[in-house]
């Protein structure tokens, strides 16, 4: 639903996850409020195979989510590899 950027904490001083609504959603309440709710859900959990939820807000209108910094390679990529067995699918 957004687009999602490598940045740097300089607070913290550490590298995060920051997504980003596009401007043609965040106009949309529908997209606006999806995005939202999609934070909500995920900060509510902890899973050390969910990612953290540091931060959401808006920036010049735009909104944002920061989040912990992931590395490796997306689902998508894996799957168009190949089908995963189904033990590493589980786990």
């Amino acid at each position: 639903m957004g687009e999602v950027f490598r940045a740097r904490d300089s607070r913290l001083g550490s590298d995060v996850a920051l997504k980003i609504l596009p401007e043609s959603f965040a106009r949309e309440p529908e997209h606006l409020h999806r995005f939202e709710q999609e934070a909500r859900a995920v900060a509510a959990l902890n899973h050390p195979n969910i990612l953290a939820v540091f931060d959401i807000g808006q920036h010049n209108g735009l909104p944002y989510l920061v989040s912990e910094l992931l590395e490796g390679e997306s689902l998508r990529s894996v799957l168009d590899q190949a089908a995963l067995p189904q033990p590493k699918a589980i786990d």
